[in-house]
């Protein structure tokens, strides 16, 4: 195979359930990817599995499947998912119900576990293993006592193996979103682990179509109001060479755009050093990436660099903190910022004299500062109107309780 089309079909749990249906049933494509894992999903899918042993995965993940199974069989599309979440082995098996239950035969269903470190880490802890939160350098014995849930980013390898076991449908758990595109690469073309150009390219494609349609001309800053069609918005499909290199593009007939300005705006997306693009795999180097336009939605992505990767992998652990309240109110022309201004130093007022233990309290005047904040420049006295937004942070819910019930009497003074 000298070419393969892999196709994104979702971003997140919660994207269109049509995009999958629209990126199999448009036109060919090899591979079907389905990202829904973000890092709040996790800490979601882990409380349902605590009250539901059956449950913790992307329920969607498999009533979209009983659509599009027999399909993807017929037509050999092979489906990398990570809608596992906690539990990708009852995810698998309850596709395997759904299979049995339609009669559809030929589904073979690959899962990758291994994620799930809370049983290592003490152990990891005890080897030496540093275990801080990059943002913030928060000891890990700090919060060791209420972690909820700990799981690595695995990658490509495993996801490989499976397919390489005969796998037509991969279910992952916590894994790297490129990881779902660099996985068939590696295992149609042949590709090494220590062939780091072509791992760091595989890798640059998978970043490229991991946010679904934001590539194609969904949620698109440079030129939003020339998008044609958003409503049927095609989201992107990569035809990846076993050279690495890519070109991006859509179904005909589709909405949105493929352009060198979409495309390099999610490359841009959620990139820190463009020199060092870290993954289990390898260490990307965006910085020689040449983006051209060779044809209609058809934009090529060439010059990916890689060197070797580090000596770990990236963990997501989630633990409670404490609760969280929100209230709005919307305040209209004329002065309405100054309305809810006033509104807010009432408010903030009120609960200063109850005394209330708040570990955070912020405002947004929605339509004014929610985005920019600070950097806003001073509003006149014509907005039309504004939405006073307070939260609290608190470590009890009596509290947020106590908060809720001082945002009624605010509608009447």
């Amino acid at each position: 195979m000298n070419t393969v089309r892999i196709a994104n079909g979702q971003a997140f749990w919660g994207d269109s359930p049509a995009a999958p249906v629209a990126q199999v049933r448009g036109g060919d494509i090899d591979y079907l990817t389905l990202d829904y894992l973000a890092e709040i999903t996790m800490s979601v899918l882990r409380k349902q599995y605590e009250r539901d042993p059956d449950a913790g995965y992307a329920r969607d993940f498999v009533d979209l499947m009983s659509e599009i199974m027999q399909e993807c069989i017929e037509r050999n599309i092979k489906v990398v998912a990570n809608a596992g979440g906690v539990n990708p082995q009852g995810c698998a098996q309850a596709l395997l119900d759904v299979a049995a239950s339609k009669g559809i035969s030929g589904l073979r269903v690959g899962v990758v576990t291994g994620d799930d470190i809370m049983a290592q880490l003490d152990d990891l802890e005890s080897e030496g293993v540093p275990l801080q939160n990059l943002d913030t350098g928060t000891s890990f014995d700090e919060v060791r006592d209420r972690i909820a849930s700990a799981n690595a980013y695995l990658g490509a390898e495993p996801i490989a193996r499976a397919l390489a076991d005969g796998a037509n449908v991969v279910i992952t758990g916590r894994c790297t979103d490129p990881g779902l595109v660099l996985g068939p690469l590696v295992h149609e073309f042949g590709w090494q682990w220590d062939d780091w150009d072509l791992l760091a390219a595989g890798t640059v494609a998978g970043h490229t179509i991991e946010c679904g349609a934001q590539a194609s001309g969904g949620n698109f800053q440079g030129g939003w109001r020339t998008m044609d069609d958003l409503a049927h918005v095609g989201y992107p499909i990569v035809e990846v060479s076993a050279e690495g290199t890519f070109v991006v593009t859509k179904h005909p007939g589709t909405g949105g755009a493929v352009t060198t300005a979409t495309v390099t705006e999610q490359l841009l997306y959620e990139l820190g050093d463009p020199a060092t693009y870290l993954s289990p795999e390898v260490t990307a180097d965006f910085t020689a990436l040449q983006v051209q336009e060779v044809g209609p939605d058809r934009v090529e992505v060439t010059g990916a660099r890689g060197r070797p990767p580090t000596d770990s992998l990236k963990v997501s652990m989630a633990y409670p903190d404490g609760f969280q309240g929100a209230a709005m109110i919307t305040y209209a022309w004329p002065d309405a910022i100054a309305k809810a201004e006033l509104a807010d130093s009432v408010l903030r007022t009120r609960l200063k004299d109850l005394g209330l233990p708040l570990r955070a309290i912020r405002t947004d005047l929605v339509g004014y500062n929610s985005v920019h904040g600070r950097v806003v420049p001073p509003a006149g006295s014509d907005q039309s109107e504004v939405v006073l937004r307070v939260s609290i942070w608190a470590d009890d819910p009596d509290t947020v309780s106590r908060f809720a019930a001082e945002i009624a009497p605010l509608v009447m003074g």
